[in-house]
């Protein structure tokens, strides 16, 4: 058998196999809505960047600390979030993860009052709770089954993550943006404290869901990861987690393909938007970015049955690689062809995120916990590579800009063709 990176702790001698395919279930779905749920909060981000500036009248820079402070906070927390979970185990970390995330949605309460400094703080208290539970939460996926089909569970609930990314902005629309347009057109404080006031009950609603999936969680009959001391790969040092060469590269990986993929949209409708693309107004531009994270969601439910049989480094290999194609594509092309190939990538998109977190975790034992939170920091490439695009674009255009995920999807592809092989080992 492929080498197992953790195993849930063994059942009662009277349960059996039914009994523990059942309890698996069960926690696969609890896990399931938590994908979902931080997949919404993620995506209000879009909708909270363009309200946020029109209420404080920001420049483009400052609105996007919306963005940074979010993904920031990834590259803070996940270490110490790692030694947390270490401590206090991988369940009761999902609990504080939620609960804490929970603190940050309260705090969209006195922020609207106290101005874009103390929303920044909430969404760095938000990004911090999610930054735990994303710890805790992707080892559980990883152990609800054999190692060989690891990627594919984690595809699974990656898609959930994706439906919730989805849908989010459409809501995030309906309650805040419609509330704000409701008293849009003024310059007094008060008509702009009340458009900042319109994200106050969105955000409370999703405390108290925070705090009942919390409840739930903690009351829910959980299989514990227990570490184990297998084997790591040939040639893998088994000193940190930083010994292991393959849990490095997966790193970057996760920095650059978060990178690329929020990068890409981030200027979907600025590119959607230039003359010789669409020409498309903002408003009308802005429903292709469904599109994008749409293709996500249905590319995660095919990835998942596909590596059921395909190995996941070959199934990352050929994306990473479509993805590269259809950047260059949007790149060098004009009219609907470059259109449609930039929204094709988020298709591309669907596996990668899973496929590679799965896979640098893999034969880490009683380091997974520390590479867990190591993953997770890398996400912060969320945060960094769309400014490195910006300034592209700002010396270039937008469309050139688009060689900077084109590069990021090149490591992709390398780090998948190098581990294509990595769960056939006997």
């Amino acid at each position: 058998m492929a080498n197992m990176p953790y195993k849930a702790a063994p059942a009662a001698p009277n349960q059996g196999a039914a009994t523990q395919l059942d309890n698996n279930t069960s926690a696969l779905v609890i896990v399931t809505i938590l994908f979902f749920m931080w997949g919404l909060i993620t995506s209000l981000n879009d909708v909270l960047i363009p309200h946020l500036k029109a209420v404080y009248t920001l420049t483009y820079v400052q609105a996007m600390l919306v963005q940074f402070c979010f993904f920031g906070a990834y590259a803070i927390v996940s270490l110490p979030a790692g030694a947390l979970i270490r401590r206090i185990g991988y369940q009761k970390g999902a609990v504080a993860g939620l609960l804490v995330a929970a603190v940050g949605c309260t705090l969209f309460y006195p922020a609207s009052f106290g101005g874009y400094g103390l929303f920044l703080l909430a969404l760095f208290v938000l990004a911090s709770g999610i930054t735990v539970l994303q710890v805790a939460a992707n080892p559980y996926v990883a152990v609800l089954g054999p190692a060989r089909t690891a990627s594919s569970r984690l595809t699974l609930t990656q898609a959930f993550n994706s439906l919730g990314t989805t849908i989010g902005p459409a809501v995030g629309g309906l309650l805040i943006l419609s509330a704000a347009g409701a008293v849009a057109g003024s310059d007094t404080v008060a008509e702009a404290a009340a458009e900042a006031a319109s994200v106050r009950g969105p955000y409370l609603v999703l405390a108290g869901v925070l705090v009942l999936l919390a409840v739930l969680f903690w009351l829910a009959r959980l299989p514990a990861i227990a570490d184990t001391d297998d084997v790591p790969l040939a040639g893998e040092a088994q000193g940190s987690a930083l010994s292991h060469r393959h849990l490095v590269q997966g790193a970057i990986g996760i920095f650059l393909y978060v990178g690329a993929e929020v990068s890409i949209g981030s200027f979907l409708i600025n590119f959607i938007g230039e003359p010789h693309i669409a020409g498309l107004s903002h408003a009308d531009a802005a429903h292709y970015v469904s599109i994008y994270w749409g293709g996500a969601m249905i590319g995660r439910f095919i990835g998942f049955a596909v590596m059921r049989v395909v190995s996941p480094g070959k199934t990352l290999a050929f994306n990473s690689l479509a993805a590269i194609v259809l950047v260059l594509v949007a790149t060098f092309t004009q009219g609907d062809l470059a259109m449609w190939a930039i929204l094709a990538v988020g298709l591309c998109n669907s596996i990668m995120f899973p496929t590679i977190f799965s896979m640098a975790l893999h034969g880490l034992g009683k380091h997974t916990g520390q590479a867990s939170g190591i993953l997770c920091m890398a996400i912060v490439g969320g945060a960094l590579v769309p400014f490195a695009q910006g300034a592209l674009a700002d010396s270039f255009n937008v469309q050139v800009s688009f060689l900077l995920p084109a590069a990021c999807y090149a490591f992709v592809l390398f780090f998948g063709i190098k581990y294509a092989s990595m769960y056939t080992t006997k």
